[in-house]
């Protein structure tokens, strides 16, 4: 059992169509056919949609994707349009909304990954591989790997698990020249990102993309939130170790609070979990504002 603890009611704004509520993203269409992403302050782990949001993160996830297509542009086309609030919208959408082009959305999850953790530490700690690829021995959580390598994964609903796939079911799925075009992309942009953040003090452990085409056999669009403390694990550069769990600029300190005896809850079992302590929104609202801070080199206002 997983999903929303308690599902929040879609806003009605004049001239937009509800599609979806998301983990985090609320999904609307204009009467232009343009698709509307709002950011809300949700916060999700372990498949869970958790009863405590954390203040500003709609707006930091908002802002930073922002930045980063920005960094992106010249390597893949992103899906904004624009920032602009519909007319009729709430006060508090300010910030939060990414105004897109509909897009053929690809039924993978595109991971990039440069050090080892995760889901990828557990399997690499079964078989030494990630994804069907062959890693070399002696490798620790935290450790940097040889090159950074694409593994994918299936999209789930909510309240589901993404699944780690191998290359050969995507070339299954999209078939091979779009299989080989999203690797290569999610491999380039990863590359950049990792050594813009480097440069920042911060490490790009991992991160997941969303592609989709403009129409069928188009060129690839960068699609929904890139590169936030939601789709990937940042880390300290000055505080990074291989060997242990990492500090970490994301969710993990939501989840790490989650699985330890303070929250008294069992995420094996069927109850939903408890309500964040103030002090643990606090910090991890920090967390999102300090990774937007070092990259963006912008104050948070």
């Amino acid at each position: 059992m997983s999903g929303f603890v308690e599902k929040p009611e879609p806003v009605e704004v004049p001239g937009l169509v509800h599609l979806h509520t998301g983990k985090v993203r609320d999904l609307y269409r204009s009467e232009s056919g343009d698709l509307v992403m709002v950011a809300s302050d949700r916060i999700s782990a372990y498949d869970w949609v958790l009863p405590t949001e954390i203040p500003d993160k709609g707006r930091v996830l908002t802002q930073l994707s922002l930045w980063w297509f920005d960094q992106l542009a010249d390597l893949v086309p992103g899906h904004v349009r624009s920032t602009e609030v519909p007319k009729g919208a709430p006060d508090d959408w300010e910030g939060r909304v990414m105004v897109c082009a509909p897009l053929r959305m690809l039924p993978v999850e595109c991971v990039a990954r440069g050090y080892l953790t995760g889901s990828g530490l557990r399997e690499y700690e079964k078989d030494r591989t990630v994804c069907g690829l062959a890693l070399p021995p002696g490798l620790t959580d935290g450790s940097e790997l040889p090159s950074p390598i694409f593994t994918p994964a299936t999209k789930a609903a909510v309240g589901e698990h993404d699944e780690n796939v191998s290359y050969e079911e995507v070339v299954r799925e999209v078939g091979a020249d779009t299989a080989a075009r999203l690797r290569q992309a999610t491999l380039a942009v990863y590359g950049r990102a990792r050594d813009i953040a480097r440069d920042r003090g911060i490490i790009l452990a991992d991160t997941k993309f969303e592609f989709g085409t403009e129409g069928d056999g188009g060129d690839l669009v960068l699609a929904d939130e890139v590169l936030t403390s939601d789709s990937s694990r940042f880390w300290p550069v000055e505080e990074w170790q291989p060997g242990r769990p990492q500090t970490s600029f994301d969710k993990q300190f939501v989840r790490d609070w989650l699985d330890s005896p303070d929250s008294g809850w069992d995420r094996t079992g069927e109850r939903p979990p408890p309500r964040l302590p103030r002090e643990i929104v606090e910090q991890t609202r920090e967390r999102y504002l300090e990774a937007y801070r070092r990259l963006t080199g912008n104050a948070w206002s």
